[in-house]
């Protein structure tokens, strides 16, 4: 029960990563917000979480939804101790002159200004209450990049110097903002990363940049978010912690 008492919004928390962080913060005690842009995923992920759990339909690409997630949030459970961004997106696998100006926005309309939304929507919520908690999922591809996915690979480096721009300047309001930097996993994005079919043979070749010798699981990521979130982790911000088997070694 390290999150006892606490609640945590999870964007991106119907399948993957952000399910699994839902799950573990939940077992762990927190009421948690499972927000997605599928909603009947979000409302199966809160209905296996229980009581402890509500599902919110958001583009987190969209200030107004944003906002309108924190609202509820807090309408529900009555504070709002945790953010989790963790919705993501990304172009598939090829040469980067290949992507057009429409999925470049994309990329970083999901991956990072969905994040400046959040900032402008909980900040103030935090100052009020005297604090809280960001964790911002970040890439591997941000610090080790692969190539054909340039674009994904630059929008993930700005969501881990994003974390730490961000941990310096909401220190003095003990608002903590940490990164998890993920190594590939086995989620609905993994055949856009390889940019070839999901077969066992093309598995082995990424698995093969990886020494630990496998992919990240949303286990991996959840217990890394559970120990940021939690107060064992109060002298820890700025951190770009990652997860990653030796990938970036």
């Amino acid at each position: 029960m390290r999150l006892q008492g606490k609640t945590a919004l999870v964007t991106g928390a119907a399948s993957g990563f952000g399910k699994g962080i839902a799950e573990v913060f939940a077992r762990e005690g927190a009421r948690v917000a499972v927000v997605d842009l599928n909603a009947e995923g979000a409302r199966a992920v809160a209905a296996e979480l229980g009581d402890s759990a509500i599902a919110i339909t958001c583009d987190v690409s969209k200030a107004e939804d944003i906002d309108r997630a924190v609202a509820e949030t807090q309408a529900a459970f009555g504070s709002l101790d945790i953010v989790v961004n963790n919705a993501g997106w990304t172009n598939p696998n090829r040469p980067l002159m290949e992507t057009d100006e429409a999925t470049f926005r994309k990329i970083y309309d999901i991956n990072v200004l969905s994040i400046f939304h959040m900032v402008k929507a909980v900040v103030p919520v935090w100052r009020a209450a005297g604090g809280g908690v960001m964790i911002n999922i970040g890439s591997t591809a941000g610090i080790r990049p692969r190539p054909g996915l340039t674009w994904y690979n630059s929008s993930k480096g700005a969501v881990n110097l994003m974390s730490r721009s961000l941990a310096a300047e909401l220190a003095p309001d003990n608002i903590r903002v940490n990164c998890i930097a993920p190594v590939m996993g086995a989620t609905a994005l993994l055949e856009q990363f390889m940019g070839v079919p999901d077969t066992p043979e093309n598995r082995a070749k990424f698995v093969a940049t990886i020494p630990l010798g496998r992919m990240s699981t949303p286990r991996d990521i959840a217990n890394a978010a559970l120990y940021l979130a939690s107060d064992e982790a109060d002298f820890i911000t700025g951190v770009v912690l990652e997860v990653d088997g030796g990938r970036t070694i």
